[in-house]
């Protein structure tokens, strides 16, 4: 799993599209071992970018939990903790 890729579901407030589009250009880079690709792959490049960007908000807008929302803060604060003990 791309460690730069976050889990967007079930935060308050909800995940914009802003995010999982930016989550979903580094699922493709991630895949296609392109940071940026070459003129001619970019087309093919975009719209797979678009194509997960559509299935990844479905999959958002669709699931359903009985668990409270997270607090984006409170998971900000623990991710800086763990990074601040892995990296000193």
């Amino acid at each position: 799993m791309c460690r730069n890729i976050k889990t967007l579901f079930n935060f308050d407030p909800p995940a914009t599209e802003e995010e999982i589009r930016a989550a979903s250009l580094q699922f493709v880079r991630k895949l296609s071992g392109y940071n940026k690709p070459s003129k001619a792959n970019e087309d093919v490049f975009d719209a797979a970018v678009e194509e997960v960007f559509g299935v990844a908000k479905r999959l958002l807008d669709g699931l359903t939990t009985s668990a409270p929302a997270r607090d984006r803060e409170v998971e900000a604060a623990r991710a800086r903790e763990r990074n601040a003990k892995r990296f000193g």
